[in-house]
């Protein structure tokens, strides 16, 4: 009889695991769209893909090294419930309420790599119901005619992920009738609002469904609650890999005629790269705490305890360290602990990695949050890389279009700069000079954003941009 357990299922023993090492691990805060979540675990498996599979992961993995530092809240993010915290902030913390499932014993991060093509983007604007032929700006694909403002109007950028917007009624704003008929079918209480009723969420739905099938996300979760005035938001979160994500997202505005008339998302798929191993939801509850106070050490105990009952003293215990500065920590129930992908930023290129999703009760009521923090074992993970030292020139950003490269940088009105480029098989380290001005001629003490452009030999693709001044990644804009 198998003893495998489904991919859902976590019940059973726990796993004893291995002290955590001192590690610096991002956490984020976002608002839960309809404050539902998948439960997700790894299941064993057998047979010969499964060994070839079990194979391939037993070999190291290279460190991850994520941008953000571990007292900053990460990227992805749909806001923080009226009367909250905000992330990282000092004199938080979480509790659970219950016991914490242990998870997968390892997970795989997953990245959008290369560029879009013309015929995803077409596509695309097939899918929105959008007259024209993809045409190249520079790094952005374009389809429409952006004219006075009007619309309609999709932009998509080539590189992966390939992030897209997309606008029907550019001047007009998303609560312009489509017609007159329209305008005049919504309520008196309606029409005395100056707008017409959203339509129903089943109605949304179904304008969103082409516009899914073309980013191919037919089986993303969908929250439907969030209105704008007329327009109502179809939310859309993809499942990679049988995990739920959190901050790839796809926006899908639909007017209340039942037409899409805006939205925003990401165009280019996922690819599954390395696979670390990962600690469990209680271990990394610890360490949201001790970032969550502004430091401290992770290996901390007692403050991922189960909630207080009514009336019971909500102070923290003893051992749980209290922040600076802090009389009484603010204390935040957690109601459930859910194994996915979060977005970060991994060598300034956007990854979904794995990540334990904490169902929040806020302190001061509204809807329920969702706390994010990386999962992976620390001992994979590698300090960012510091900061570059007073004086050097920082590249503050980059875009690249094939084998143009171009490079944003802060510098003085006066001076002239050229931009050079060191290629490797793996990373492109640019550097900028700076020729001084004429000694006789008087110039303005104002620094100003510049951009210079390289061409490098061999297509960028998916190597790494290094400042030289400072050795430092470069993220793309």
């Amino acid at each position: 009889m198998s003893t495998e357990r489904p991919d859902n299922d976590v019940s059973g023993p726990r796993r004893r695991r291995s002290p955590l090492a001192v590690a610096s691990v991002a956490a984020a805060v976002l608002i839960a769209g309809g404050g539902g979540a998948y439960w997700a675990a790894a299941a064993a498996g057998d047979g010969a893909a499964d060994g070839r599979a079990a194979a391939r992961d037993d070999r190291t993995p290279p460190p991850l090294t994520l941008d953000q530092s571990a007292d900053s809240p990460s990227a992805p993010s749909r806001g923080i419930a009226p009367g909250e915290p905000p992330p990282g902030g000092d004199g938080i913390v979480y509790r659970s309420s219950s016991e914490l499932p242990d998870g997968p014993d390892s997970a795989a991060v997953h990245r959008s790599t290369g560029t879009v093509s013309a015929a995803d983007v077409a596509r695309l604007a097939r899918a929105l119901d959008l007259d024209g032929t993809p045409t190249a700006a520079g790094t952005i694909w374009k389809v429409g005619t952006a004219k006075d403002g009007s619309g309609p109007f999709l932009q998509v950028n080539k590189q992966a992920p390939g992030t897209w917007t997309f606008a029907r009624y550019g001047s007009g704003g998303p609560d312009q009738c489509a017609s007159v008929t329209v305008c005049a079918s919504g309520t008196a209480g309606d029409a005395m609002a100056g707008q017409v009723a959203p339509v129903s969420e089943k109605a949304a739905r179904a304008a969103a469904a082409p516009v899914l099938k073309a980013l191919g996300q037919e089986e993303a979760a969908l929250d439907t609650a969030q209105v704008m005035g007329s327009v109502r938001v179809v939310n859309a979160d993809p499942a990679i890999g049988g995990l739920p994500t959190y901050g790839w997202s796809t926006g899908i505005q639909v007017g209340a005629d039942g037409e899409v008339v805006g939205g925003s998302g990401q165009l280019k798929g996922l690819e599954k790269g390395d696979t670390y191993p990962v600690i469990g939801a209680e271990d990394a509850l610890k360490r949201l705490n001790a970032s969550s106070k502004g430091g401290g050490t992770p290996d901390v105990g007692g403050c991922a305890t189960p909630a207080p009952l009514e009336g019971e003293q909500t102070a923290p215990p003893a051992d749980c360290a209290m922040p600076r500065g802090a009389a009484e920590p603010v204390v935040m129930t957690v109601d459930k602990a859910v194994f996915g992908l979060a977005t970060q930023y991994v060598d300034g290129k956007q990854t979904l990695v794995p990540s334990w999703l904490f169902s929040v009760r806020p302190a001061a009521g509204g809807p329920d949050s969702t706390v994010s923090q990386v999962a992976v074992d620390p001992v994979h993970l590698a300090e960012p890389e510091p900061a570059p030292k007073a004086g050097d020139r920082r590249i503050t950003s980059y875009t690249a279009d094939g084998r143009t490269l171009t490079v944003t940088f802060w510098g003085g009105v006066c001076s002239t700069y050229t931009a050079h480029a060191e290629e490797s098989a793996g990373q492109v380290r640019v550097s900028v000079t700076e020729s001084q001005p004429d000694g006789k001629k008087v110039c303005i003490m104002i620094a100003k954003e510049l951009k210079r452009t390289v061409t490098l030999n061999e297509p960028m693709g998916d190597r790494k941009v290094v400042d030289a001044a400072s050795d430092a990644a470069v993220p793309r804009a």
